[in-house]
């Protein structure tokens, strides 16, 4: 196997911090919906999505930016009424007072009807018919959260493409299933790699403090970060580098889940990850002074090795995707630290040994507690293994890290297969 070069890294990098807007399983939906939209030239009368159980699951309980509404049915009318499918997942940035009660017409119409596609070929599948008088136009999205794979209007294909997810850096091709991820050649990267190259992560430093700083400063959500923040100005809480990666990272979490109209940057399709395994590494860069170029290569570790562990797990999981994301900031953090490759090493073993389990019960404001307990866990793992604390080969942690990072995949892939169709199933009957 070729040695994957600094130039395919730093594409890695860009494929995998994407801009944003609402939670991106619903996200999908809109864009698939805004696709049929623009194939009919019309807005359509009716809209019928059906998804994956893990899509339905994640969309459930979501904040849609800019509506203080949740779920996939307004989601998928604003896409189709007010989406632009070239945003790709801010296509719904353009919702305002207008076009917000043509949406709202047409839940009370019962003109958008969602549900669950039984047997669907992909954990991540979004199929939309949208219809406008005796037309009628498809769009499937599959394996990625802007992977159009079809497009129908009156039954004949516009456009079809393999599943395969294939992306473009630089007018190169770089598939990321092609390329075998290890943390020894992702540790060389950020070692060997010029800072410079790395500036474009500012685009996610801005972006997810904005965020943040959104959620600390208003009332979003189950208010978690701005709880802890309040604490600290109060004296009830310390202002010591746990807490502040704690308010920081959940602030913005609470402010995402909760229809904040900010965009944030993702990582491995989700905006919550995206927050997750950045915010703490900011709060740690900022908290200990680090210069420019450490806070770019912890944030290139950060991502690069949630990028890694998501890899053999696939986007969606019954396995909460803020653990790996932790993994990734608890790398940073030690990096940050001084830590090389042998600590970071530990230090992810430490992670996996401790809060892998966390399940994934959909995307809602009670992501911001799931956030908390990965950031806490990040950043005690990080102080554990620079003071020395060694994780041995116990349980599902292997003397390998690369067998380690498998086993969690295997987990979150085969492991929880039933606890996620017991989870979908309570969730459904619920509604």
């Amino acid at each position: 196997m070729a040695e994957i070069t600094n130039e395919q890294f730093t594409c890695i990098l860009k494929q995998g911090c994407v801009p944003a807007l609402g939670c991106t399983e619903p996200i999908a939906c809109a864009l698939a919906c805004a696709k049929c939209a623009e194939t009919l030239g019309h807005t359509p009368e009716s809209i019928e999505v059906s998804v994956s159980g893990n899509i339905f699951k994640n969309g459930m309980g979501a904040g849609i930016p800019g509506t203080g509404m949740y779920g996939l049915p307004i989601a998928s009318a604003l896409g189709a009424i007010c989406g632009k499918s070239d945003y790709g997942l801010e296509v719904l940035k353009d919702v305002n007072e207008k076009n917000l009660p043509l949406g709202k017409k047409m839940l009370e119409d019962d003109k958008v009807k969602v549900s669950v596609k039984e047997n669907a070929p992909d954990k991540l599948y979004a199929e939309a018919i949208c219809r406008y008088g005796e037309e009628n136009a498809k769009v499937i999205i599959q394996h990625a959260h802007t992977n159009v794979i079809l497009v129908e209007k009156n039954g004949k294909i516009i456009f079809e493409k393999e599943v395969s997810e294939e992306q473009d850096c630089s007018k190169k091709e770089t598939n990321l299933d092609d390329l075998q991820l290890s943390m020894k050649s992702i540790y060389s990267y950020i070692e060997s790699v010029d800072y410079n190259d790395l500036r474009f992560l500012y685009e996610e430093i801005d972006m997810n403090k904005n965020i943040s700083k959104e959620g600390l400063d208003s009332e979003y959500g189950l208010q978690v970060g701005r709880t802890i923040h309040d604490s600290i100005k109060k004296g009830y809480l310390s202002k010591d580098l746990l807490n502040l990666c704690l308010a920081r990272t959940t602030g913005a979490s609470d402010a995402r889940m909760d229809g904040c109209p900010l965009p944030v940057m993702t990582n491995s399709g989700s905006g919550n990850q995206g927050i997750t395994v950045s915010m703490p590494v900011i709060a740690v860069a900022e908290h200990l002074n680090k210069s420019e170029e450490e806070l770019l290569k912890a944030l290139a570790l950060s991502n690069l090795t949630a990028t890694h562990i998501h890899k053999g797990m696939g986007h969606l999981s019954a396995l909460c995707g803020v653990i790996i994301a932790g993994i990734g900031a608890a790398s940073g953090i030690t990096y940050l630290l001084g830590g090389k490759l042998d600590l970071i090493e530990n230090t992810i073993k430490i992670m996996i040994s401790n809060i892998t389990g966390m399940m994934c019960d959909g995307a809602k404001q009670g992501c911001s507690l799931k956030v908390y307990s990965a950031v806490s866990a990040a950043v005690q793992a990080s102080l554990a293994s620079m003071n020395g604390v060694i994780c041995r080969n116990d349980g599902i942690v292997a003397t390998d890290i690369e067998d380690t990072i498998k086993n969690i995949g295997l987990i979150g892939s085969e492991g929880m297969e039933k606890t996620d169709e017991v989870i979908l199933d309570i969730m459904e009957n619920k509604c």
